[in-house]
């Protein structure tokens, strides 16, 4: 390893160990002579966005209809790409499932649950943190609905500024900011086009 590189190998598991509900990709025949190769490039309605599909229900009905889990959340931000390896954070160990929590309403008059996401970036001194952070922070806002609150934080005592990351990328507006950055935007882009 080269002394001047940080990080240049760091410990890397194989997406199949990976948790996940997700069966594996393989090619089929549909019933119209397709082999289904292309299907993931068609839009088409997020699995967990199944309130639409059912109007009728009342918000008791439709909080059963969207449960939504850890290993669902793993599964939205584990396939983001690292902006700096070629690789997923999930195969990084930068996100895993047992760092993921989701939190009640914290009062019976709120409908927002709040989902805690705590990353671990592969080296203390990762100058790229607070992009990874702000990447699945974007991610999570994008698909999830919106009853749920996004909270990405640097896992304490992995970082040496956690803290100060952490304050970064639960602050509003400094997020609102960064997005408005075309450059930064084009990077998030890019670590969110390897996404399922």
């Amino acid at each position: 390893m080269e002394p001047d590189k940080d990080n240049a190998n760091p410990s890397i598991l194989n997406p199949s160990d990976l948790p996940t509900r997700h069966q594996p990709v393989s090619t089929f025949q549909r019933a119209d002579g397709g082999t289904g190769l292309f299907d993931d490039l068609l839009p088409s309605q997020h699995p967990l966005d199944e309130s639409i599909e059912s109007p009728g229900l009342s918000d008791a009905d439709s909080e059963e209809v969207e449960a939504i889990d850890e290993q669902e959340i793993y599964d939205l931000i584990a396939h983001i790409s690292d902006p700096e390896h070629p690789l997923s954070l999930g195969s990084l160990s930068v996100v895993r499932l047992h760092d993921i929590h989701i939190y009640p309403p914290s009062s019976p008059q709120s409908q927002i649950s709040t989902v805690v996401v705590d990353i671990t970036p592969t080296i203390t001194h990762c100058s790229l943190a607070t992009v990874i952070g702000l990447g699945v922070r974007v991610r999570l806002e994008q698909a999830l609905p919106p009853r749920f609150r996004v909270d990405v934080r640097i896992k304490k005592g992995t970082h040496s500024t956690d803290d100060a990351v952490s304050k970064q990328l639960g602050d509003k507006e400094r997020v609102a900011a960064a997005l408005e950055n075309q450059t930064l935007m084009g990077v998030i882009r890019k670590m969110l086009s390897t996404c399922h």
